[in-house]
């Protein structure tokens, strides 16, 4: 369990500041969207291919990744955030029944989903793991 530096209270996970005295330590705990340091340099070299495949290949690629690369914790944490992207646009299908309006929201998440799967490929290429801006909320598939 964290505590607060500067009260001393309990803090929850992931949360940015003191529930207490609302002092800010995302400095001192670091970006928690981000879990690069979670694997290991060699696991990230050798499985750069296969975390890539999911954000290429669409659902084929989520296969292949999870095929080839099952013992991966990297490729895994990519696959889970591809699985997110995915679920989020097909979800957005649903905004398709409503004319005009629907649209048009749909037509912006599938550019948001898309600007996620580019920042996300980039990321591979960078070798680093950080959960997407749009979707880091979404709790399923941690």
């Amino acid at each position: 369990m964290a505590f607060c530096p500067n009260c001393g209270t309990d803090i929850p996970e992931g949360a940015l500041n003191c529930p207490n005295c609302g002092a800010s330590f995302a400095q001192a705990y670091g970006d928690p969207a981000d879990h690069t340091a979670e694997f290991s340099p060699k696991d990230i070299s050798d499985n750069k291919i296969m975390a890539l495949c999911p954000y290429v290949f669409s659902t084929l690629g989520v296969i292949i990744a999870l095929l080839t690369a099952n013992k991966s914790d990297y490729a895994g944490f990519h696959v889970r955030q591809a699985l997110k992207i995915q679920i989020v646009a097909v979800l957005g299908l649903i905004l398709l029944i409503i004319p005009i309006a629907g649209w048009l929201a749909y037509l912006v998440l599938a550019i948001i989903c898309l600007v996620a799967t580019i920042i996300e490929i980039i990321q591979v290429f960078k070798g680093e793991a950080k959960e997407p801006i749009v979707i880091k909320n979404f709790s399923f598939l941690k």
